[in-house]
């Protein structure tokens, strides 16, 4: 397969019907690992919600509401 001189490349129709790229589907092109990854585009709230599970839990630690009040008045 190659790359047309537009940069347009046909993706085979088992992976289409398998990752549900529909014509007009919108894609994000992204590197991984050396290599360039194809995906159908995230809606803005799927992208927000994405982004909250990679953050929950990220800022667990031994420290409590009192201890970050504390600290944030100068009160140490």
């Amino acid at each position: 397969m190659k790359i047309t001189a537009k940069g347009q490349v046909t993706i085979p129709q088992r992976l289409r019907l398998k990752f549900g790229l529909l014509p007009n589907t919108e894609v994000t092109f992204e590197e991984a690992d050396g290599c360039v990854v194809l995906r159908p585009a995230l809606s803005k709230r799927a992208l927000i919600e994405r982004r909250l599970r990679a953050a929950r839990g990220a800022a667990a630690g031994d420290i409590g509401t009192d201890d970050v009040m504390r600290i944030t008045r100068g009160d140490e």
